[in-house]
């Protein structure tokens, strides 16, 4: 018989060096999110079968064709600047509809001083014109963001929920250029408004648009906000390294505008959300200091320079971060504005928002709850089928997945499973 015709067998030693490598492989895929780090890279993570360190315990296998979500990529860090001014030279005005600001409850560590106010200017919203300017900016450096600082609301809606009276309020995040992912969420899950006979209001919250076309982005802006009455706008510069100014504008606003709801949920634009599955939770949760989400457990502080969320020793000298709630998707009570803006006063201002979160209430001495199930949210994005959708409560989504389609067929009656 000739070598090429005789079966492949392994040896001994071959068949266990292949179980082996299964096994080791089997303990990466199985490991729990409690040892998840906020260092993450799903592109990376994806194109490497899984391989890195950490894992999500029972989630979905992930194939090399996945592409990581989109707010899970590599993102090039943005300039340190915090407030936007605008220079007589080079900045045109911008136009603002109403004028609201909202003082935060801190001021620098030399001079903290509690400074709640709020102002509202009305104007005609074809004809107002106005131009901002600020003091020369100082950066706080490249890990830290400046808040607190009293910042104005351009465009709000301070009214509605005391006229809807939401037991739930979204609040989605999301850049002022992208109407898309602001008109998805209108035309599926966000146009929800009773669920299990609770009303739910829904709210995109942006900063401001920066470059050549920033004054048409801001009239589109005003236009959009006409046509749904769903947006909420402040004057910080809309960028990476201001989701924490953004959370804290956003806790503000529900502090000031929102209080009477009994819950706020803060989630990314790309995601899908089953929001009578979200009321089903809120109607047997905690009415205060609750907190939910993807709760990470034991996550490490990044220590390499070359990480997007690096963090050197002096700022941070823990290894291991408290727990948090991942910024994909949390839920917190609203009795926790307020206490998380008063924790703030004595929290540096980490520009990791939901690490930021997590530092605020380790202050207070409330630890973020774990959902009842595992499976509620998922960081990892799963196939679409009505069963399996039926069963969560948010996940993300890949850029190609029509999910008004997918809202639409998952509203259609019949059975799920």
């Amino acid at each position: 018989m000739k070598n090429s015709d005789r079966p492949f067998t392994l040896s001994r030693n071959q068949c266990f060096f292949l179980f082996l490598v299964l096994g080791v492989m089997v303990f990466f895929c199985c490991t729990n999110i409690r040892n998840m780090a906020p260092d993450w890279n799903f592109k990376w993570l994806m194109q490497n079968n899984l391989t890195k360190l950490f894992s999500f315990r029972n989630q979905s296998s992930v194939t090399n064709n996945l592409s990581a979500p989109p707010h899970l990529q590599d993102i090039k860090p943005e300039p340190p600047t915090q407030r936007l001014t605008q220079n007589n030279s080079t900045n045109t005005a911008a136009e603002l509809p109403e004028t609201t600001s909202v003082a935060t409850t801190q001021e620098p560590a030399t001079q903290r001083q509690r400074t709640v106010s709020s102002r509202v200017t009305k104007k005609t919203l074809e004809t107002q014109t106005a131009q901002r300017t600020a003091a020369p900016y100082v950066s706080p450096g490249p890990y830290l963001v400046e808040y607190p600082y009293e910042y104005h609301f351009t465009i709000n809606e301070e009214l509605k929920c005391k006229q809807e009276k939401p037991f739930v309020v979204l609040i989605v995040q999301v850049a002022p250029r992208n109407r898309a992912h602001r008109d998805i969420i209108r035309n599926s899950w966000g146009s929800e408004k009773l669920a299990n006979n609770q009303v739910v209001a829904l709210f995109f919250l942006l900063g401001m648009q920066t470059g050549d076309d920033a004054e048409q982005v801001h009239r589109q802006l005003l236009q959009e906000s006409k046509e749904h009455q769903d947006l909420i706008q402040g004057d910080f510069v809309d960028c990476y390294k201001n989701l924490t100014i953004k959370t804290m504008v956003m806790l503000e606003w529900l502090n000031s505008y929102c209080s009477s709801a009994a819950y706020a949920m803060k989630i990314d634009s790309d995601m899908f959300l089953n929001v009578p599955n979200l009321v089903n939770l809120l109607l047997k949760a905690p009415r205060t200091n609750y907190m939910t989400g993807l709760v990470a457990h034991g996550g490490r502080v990044s220590r390499d320079p070359k990480s997007k969320f690096y963090v050197p020793v002096d700022l941070i000298s823990e290894d291991v971060y408290p727990f948090y709630a991942l910024g994909l998707g949390y839920i917190l009570s609203l009795d926790l504005t307020k206490k998380l803006i008063e924790a703030s006063r004595h929290i540096k201002p980490l520009y990791i928002e939901d690490v930021y979160l997590g530092l605020c209430m380790r202050h207070l001495g409330i630890r973020p709850t774990d959902p009842p199930n595992w499976i509620l949210f998922r960081v990892i994005p799963i196939k679409y089928s009505r069963c399996e959708y039926s069963k969560i409560i948010a996940t993300t989504t890949l850029e190609n997945m029509d999910r008004v389609w997918i809202w639409r067929d998952f509203k259609e009656p019949g059975r799920y499973c």
